[in-house]
């Protein structure tokens, strides 16, 4: 079910609160659960039914290994051992259905020899509640979690909010505020800050983002060639696509959370707005890198092991976060230019060298705008096709598959947003900065009212491919 969709505005939120509300307030708080529970598991078997045993079989299966887990003598097994299996079983289901066509055609390629493709379907949200729950297993491992009833884990794992596209959550984030009292009465202000930031997130998306996904798509999929202008049209319009595409859900998901008075760690703040590319990945997709630093980095050994051992995690890091977002090796290309970017970071830092604000804002944005040719390419003639007209390889004509005048307007659109999301303040700090005036009621109105008539337009989020 998408958060940009007639059913889950109308139908599936306004029902899911007002039966959830209503069951708290009969004091009924483990029907409510139960409630919110089937809303979760119905929102994610909206498409397709048939992936629905297999989130329940993982759900099961991580909370009996994490249950032997805190409870430490419960078998003579080694705990070690317990977390591999653990972790284990969930690499493997993630990497039969998100990996093994890669492995496969890889292996063909390598040897020689034929071998047919699996052709599995890849189900919602699968790298997402695979994270959350190998991170909890860890947690469990190294005494850090508490013992959880298994209605209390289910809902932390399903709860429909996060559950398609993130943000990935700990444990911490989320567990201990299904059980505050609070938390199941109605909050007005939440109800009305919840509605101001799902309004900015659904404009976010069915306006901004789903617009620059038109030209995104035309330069990269359908264009032979690309000049100069029209591969930075290109290049930029998918920026702008996969930053308002995903930080648009996270609002919205953030938004539809707030309407239950749980409140969704924060995954977005400016990322555009970095001056190095350490300060990026400090703004990008924070639970992500949260994630890589807590569970893959530090266990790497981090930086305590000397320079060079800190260089080859960064690196070991950054190519598995690639690989995390999708089995092609674009996606691991695009991980080690990332990591290589923060190797030569600290570097720079290292050796004390200045630069300018401006520039370095300039460089880090230019940077990480190339390095998506290599995220949204299909494969490497197709990056290459983008590159060699950002170089300028293929002339600099500026309207050989756009007129003139269409042209010009996608070039003051750009500027535009640019200039909004270079200067403007964020949703995280319009959040903080927020007050039930008539003002921010009638600007939520406008933002909704205009997502609500897009709708029409056929969209899917970015992430749910990942």
């Amino acid at each position: 079910m998408l958060f940009n969709s007639y059913v889950y505005i109308f139908i599936f939120l306004p029902a899911s609160f007002a039966v959830y509300f209503f069951l708290n307030n009969r004091r009924l708080a483990i029907a409510a659960k139960c409630w919110l529970v089937f809303c979760s598991l119905f929102f994610y078997s909206f498409w397709s039914v048939r992936y629905l045993p297999l989130i329940l079989v993982s759900i099961l299966l991580n909370y009996a290994v994490g249950t032997v887990l805190i409870k430490k003598s419960l078998f003579r097994i080694s705990q070690k051992k317990i977390l591999y299996f653990g972790v284990a079983c969930n690499l493997l289901l993630l990497g039969y259905y998100k990996y093994a066509d890669f492995f496969i055609s890889n292996v063909v390629l390598a040897a020689g020899f034929h071998m047919t493709l699996l052709k599995v379907a890849l189900p919602l949200g699968i790298s997402f509640f695979t994270f959350t729950q190998i991170a909890y297993l860890v947690d469990c491992y190294r005494s850090e979690c508490k013992e959880y009833n298994l209605l209390n884990y289910a809902l932390f794992v399903t709860y429909f909010p996060h559950l398609i596209a993130g943000p990935i959550l700990h444990h911490k984030d989320l567990m201990p505020q299904f059980d505050r009292v609070k938390k199941k009465v109605l909050n007005n202000r939440n109800i009305a800050v919840g509605l101001y930031v799902f309004s900015i997130g659904l404009f976010k998306k069915v306006v901004i983002a789903d617009t620059f996904a038109v030209w995104a798509n035309h330069g990269f999929d359908q264009a032979v060639t690309l000049t100069f202008f029209e591969a930075w049209i290109t290049a930029l319009s998918y920026s702008f696509q996969l930053y308002f595409d995903f930080s648009g859900y996270i609002d919205m998901a953030i938004g539809s959370s707030l309407l239950f008075n749980i409140h969704l760690p924060v995954n977005f703040y400016s990322p555009y707005k970095a001056e190095n590319i350490q300060d990026f990945w400090r703004r990008w997709h924070i639970t992500l890198s949260r994630f890589l630093r807590d569970y893959v980095y530090i266990p790497l050994g981090g930086n305590q092991r000397g320079e060079l051992r800190t260089y080859f995690n960064l690196l070991i890091t950054f190519l598995l976060g690639g690989l995390w977002h999708g089995a092609s090796w674009t996606f691991v290309f695009w991980g080690m230019l990332h990591g290589m970017a923060m190797i030569f970071y600290r570097l720079w830092a290292k050796a004390n060298i200045q630069m300018g604000r401006a520039l370095a804002w300039f460089l880090t944005f230019n940077f990480v705008s190339i390095s998506w040719v290599f995220f949204r390419a299909t494969s490497w003639g197709n990056a290459a096709k983008v590159l060699r007209g950002i170089f300028g390889l293929n002339g600099i004509s500026r309207h050989s598959i756009w007129a003139v005048e269409d042209f010009k307007k996608k070039m003051a659109l750009l500027m535009a947003v640019g200039l909004i999301t270079f200067l403007a303040k964020n949703s995280v700090e319009m959040l903080k900065d927020f007050r039930p005036t008539w003002k921010n009621a009638a600007l939520c109105l406008l933002l909704l009212a205009i997502g609500i008539v897009n709708l029409t337009k056929v969209s899917e989020f970015i992430y749910f491919n990942f």
